[in-house]
């Protein structure tokens, strides 16, 4: 029989537990804070990389009948699938890294432009849960040669040069590889800061060459079809949604077989296509601008949006050297992330210069999971919520470029965030129509259900606060907003609540409907501290 092992420390708070849940997860119980109490965090955090895989993406689909040939040009059951692993499994940790590591290594569903795209993309979210606590190098790997990255960023099919029509590789990969999911534009410290030339100027970190020699290795790559064939288009058929939930193969005679040489490594003429593709993964990998370039986004992801640079240098020291030797452990940098003084300290938090916006998916998500939102059709019909006007203004895995729905280095000009010179990249979506139409979205949501009612959340257990007023704010206070709301503005949600009636369950019900609504339009709620 499992026993939980008893904190070193006193324990934490309901406040702090529910603090460390907003960074660590996508939404949180009341049995979630006691869990933390008992183990602490750092216990939780190694509970959560013991928790056994739920069923995929991939799975789930060919499961729900989604690979009838009806489906075989559009997304159908994506959306579903992807909601259903966010909102409803027992492994939040695992999630919050998910859906992490899909806003750097970015796919975007409408990119992906061959046959069985939701098996597609289905597939590449496996490849990131597989490897949510892996290793980036691993990571890296399968993210190159999977389908829905190929057809995405367009090197699927890619062909070497031909000194006969002058074509030359596609080179939109090697690229954003270097750009988005490895190095960056410039040079870095450990730190995060950019490294200087000697007239105050960054450091590029790779040049036009680099990216054209690179392209090189990215050629002959497509769909391995072992028993499958393409239609008289050169389509996939009905038969072959196999091919999407497989690596891709290269075509050595469509691989260039010669030398390639970029950031200062060489890859022999004649290697192997495999190996190549290895040798040039480990070059970048091995490029120190790596530890600091996704250490930092996954901070912002989490934790803060502009960490100091010694939060920044703390995390990658985690990646470059787990402790063991080893470089890009992702077990070793969430903990970096979610357990160093600064993600930890309320004294921090409250800096003004502190938090990050709650992306609105997160608050969504945020909703579903304290309330334990389930779907009656099993089929979590909750769709795209892209539309900024109507819905959320954003939708996982429908980011429009691969530059995520905003950018890691964004500042919004004009404000007095920028006149402090600091980062918050995701006030990049926040528009007069965003967040007008989150709001209305969510009081639909919170009182109807999403998806035409078919996603609804459980209230029972909040029906005994609801005559109080006071006592349901401070409780969805907690559960919602780690307690992050003032005395002032749960005065002044205390006034509106306590002034509905509250005589009959029907009349109780409303009052839950409506302290949720608020407390989700709090800006208090809306910065995650």
């Amino acid at each position: 029989m499992q026993t939980d092992p008893k904190p070193a420390t006193a324990p934490l708070s309901d406040q702090d537990a529910a603090r460390f849940l907003t960074q660590a997860t996508l939404g949180y119980t009341r049995d979630d804070i006691a869990r933390v109490q008992a183990l602490g965090p750092a216990g939780w955090i190694e509970e959560q990389f013991q928790a056994p895989a739920m069923m995929g993406h991939s799975e789930w689909l060919l499961k729900e009948g989604y690979a009838d040939p009806a489906n075989i040009d559009d997304t159908t059951g994506l959306d579903g699938s992807i909601w259903r692993r966010l909102i409803a499994h027992a492994d939040p940790l695992r999630q919050r890294m998910v859906l992490a590591l899909s806003e750097i290594l970015v796919v975007g569903t409408a990119g992906v432009k061959s046959r069985w795209t939701a098996f597609s993309v289905g597939h590449y979210l496996d490849l990131l849960e597989a490897q949510a606590f892996g290793n980036y190098r691993v990571l890296l790997e399968q993210v190159s040669t999977s389908p829905a990255m190929g057809d995405y960023l367009t090197y699927r099919g890619n062909r070497r040069a031909d000194p006969a029509t002058g074509s030359q590789p596609d080179e939109n990969y090697a690229r954003e590889i270097m750009q988005l999911f490895t190095i960056g534009l410039v040079e870095l410290n450990a730190d995060g800061s950019p490294r200087l030339d000697a007239r105050g100027a960054p450091l590029e970190t790779y040049v036009q060459q680099d990216v054209s020699q690179l392209a090189r290795v990215f050629t002959g790559w497509n769909w391995d079809l072992a028993g499958h064939a393409l239609d008289k288009e050169g389509r996939l058929t009905a038969a072959a949604v196999a091919v999407q939930q497989r690596p891709m193969v290269c075509d050595a005679a469509f691989h260039e077989p010669g030398a390639k040489r970029f950031l200062g490594a060489t890859i022999p003429a004649g290697t192997d296509p495999q190996a190549g593709l290895k040798q040039a993964l480990d070059a970048l990998f091995r490029h120190p601008n790596v530890g600091p370039f996704v250490g930092r986004q996954l901070i912002q992801r989490m934790v803060a949006s502009h960490p100091s640079p010694a939060y920044v240098a703390r995390v990658t020291a985690a990646f470059n050297d787990n402790g063991a030797g080893v470089r890009g452990d992702l077990k070793a940098v969430l903990r970096a992330v979610l357990l160093d003084p600064e993600a930890r300290s309320a004294e921090r938090a409250a800096a003004p210069d502190f938090g990050r916006v709650r992306e609105p998916a997160v608050r969504f998500l945020n909703w579903a999971r304290a309330f334990g939102a389930r779907s009656s059709s099993q089929q979590w019909k909750v769709g795209d919520t892209s539309d900024p006007a109507t819905r959320l203004g954003q939708s996982p895995m429908r980011s429009p470029s691969v530059f995520n729905f905003f950018r890691p280095g964004y500042v919004p000009p004009n404000t007095q965030i920028a006149q402090r010179g600091i980062t918050a990249p995701e006030f990049q979506i926040v528009t007069e129509s965003s967040v007008s139409g989150y709001v209305n979205y969510m009081q639909s949501v919170v009182s109807g259900g999403a998806g035409g009612k078919d996603v609804k959340a459980n209230y029972a257990p909040l029906m005994p606060l609801a005559a109080e007023a006071r006592e349901l704010l401070a409780e969805l206070n907690l559960r919602l907003a780690a307690g992050q709301l003032s005395p002032a503005t749960l005065a002044r949600l205390d006034q509106a609540v306590g002034s509905m009636p509250a005589a009959s369950d029907a009349h109780k019900l409303n009052r839950i409907h409506a302290a949720i609504t608020l407390v989700m339009a709090a800006p208090e709620y809306i910065v995650q501290k």
